[in-house]
């Protein structure tokens, strides 16, 4: 593994967080599925070990991606690790949305992201086999949407 990652591999996973905000600022569940391993595992809000993308959406991201609003990585702040063979690799980013309370008022809603990446050959598009989500300290887990 290397902390310092070959440019076009830096790039790529920069592309997957970009390409993931991007589907979650458009509420776009569909056009986010290709992002992720039909048997991947992550870690959500809401439960621990959701295995399956079905599954993920149905738990984390439709719980989720509705009720925020400017969900976005931090392009300068996402970091890899890359494997020698350069077909996994580990992708971190840092997040910044907004929240709502129950009654609508908006709070900071930050976090960070881990991602366990794969693809079949070297140029392909990474692809997200696990991914942990987590609130920074003192976040609110549950938001309720702009009222």
């Amino acid at each position: 593994m290397s902390a310092t990652p070959h440019p076009d591999d830096l790039a790529g996973v920069q592309r997957w967080f970009r390409r993931l905000y991007e589907h979650v600022r458009a509420i776009d569940y569909a056009g986010a599925r290709p992002l992720f391993a039909e048997d991947m595992i992550a870690f959500g809000t809401f439960e621990n070990f959701i295995t399956s993308r079905d599954r993920v959406e149905q738990a984390q991201w439709r719980n989720v991606w509705g009720v925020t609003s400017g969900f976005h990585f931090r392009d300068e702040d996402i970091r890899a690790i890359v494997s020698a063979d350069r077909l996994t690799a580990i992708g971190m980013g840092v997040f910044t949305s907004t929240g709502y309370h129950e009654d609508g008022t908006p709070y900071d809603r930050p976090g960070r992201t881990t991602v366990a990446l794969s693809r079949k050959a070297i140029g392909d598009d990474w692809v997200a086999d696990h991914t942990h989500m987590s609130l920074s300290r003192d976040v609110p887990t549950r938001s309720y949407g702009k009222r």
